[in-house]
């Protein structure tokens, strides 16, 4: 026999056997944990409501005060990101206005230290997803389209799932979700013709022509 015969397999074809097993122990684990984070609130957001470090009641302030929204997201109309509003927007009033409330301690350390709040992020797209506020403020999406009506909520919570299809939905069909770009921060308005034709006419005097391209989003 010679000694320099070739094997017939090479010699990783010994750990078969071995990576066999692991698959059929870490495949049935690596599934449960994919579908367990795949359909958690926290993953597709629909329903995601975590506590926040303030108890600040968009009910009270939007709501019953009317607080624009565009006052604390300021940067909504000009910027791909509505900015989350620093510690001095809060002090703004909060300095005369129930200036030493337990609930504000977090704003009054803030404002102390230079520490900004930790806010919890509701509405966190993929990092693989771009999405232009301003884009879609300035041509008449209205803030309820994909928050709801953020002015009932006491803690915000996310309505809407923001899934591929749920965004390909509006961008086939605008015409229902689009209105004058003067009320998008009216989350009660209702149009007193029929709404699909009120966005129909936004739409066709602004041009308005959404892409369904998937490099609209995916850049």
């Amino acid at each position: 026999m010679e000694s320099d015969r070739r094997f017939v397999f090479p010699k990783w074809a010994n750990h078969i056997r071995t990576i066999i097993g692991l698959a059929l122990v870490g495949g049935p684990v690596y599934l449960v944990v994919v579908v367990w984070l795949g359909f958690s609130p926290k993953t597709i957001n629909a329903g995601y409501q975590p506590v926040q470090p303030v108890p600040y009641s968009h009910a009270l302030h939007v709501g019953k005060l009317g607080i624009d929204c565009r006052y604390c997201h300021n940067t909504v109309e000009v910027a791909a990101k509505a900015a989350i509003p620093p510690t001095q927007t809060c002090m703004n009033c909060h300095q005369r206005v129930r200036a030493t409330s337990e609930k504000l301690a977090v704003v009054r350390q803030s404002n102390a230290t230079g520490e900004p709040i930790p806010w919890v992020r509701v509405h966190d797209l993929p990092d693989y997803v771009y999405f232009n506020h301003s884009a879609h403020v300035t041509r008449g999406v209205g803030c309820v389209e994909c928050h709801g009506r953020v002015d009932r909520m006491e803690e915000v919570r996310q309505v809407a799932p923001l899934s591929m299809g749920w965004c390909l939905d509006c961008h086939r069909n605008p015409d229902a979700h689009l209105r004058p770009p003067r009320y998008v921060t009216q989350l009660d308005w209702a149009p007193e013709e029929d709404r699909a034709e009120v966005g129909r006419q936004v739409r066709e005097k602004r041009n308005i022509q959404p892409s369904t391209d998937c490099s609209t989003c995916h850049r």
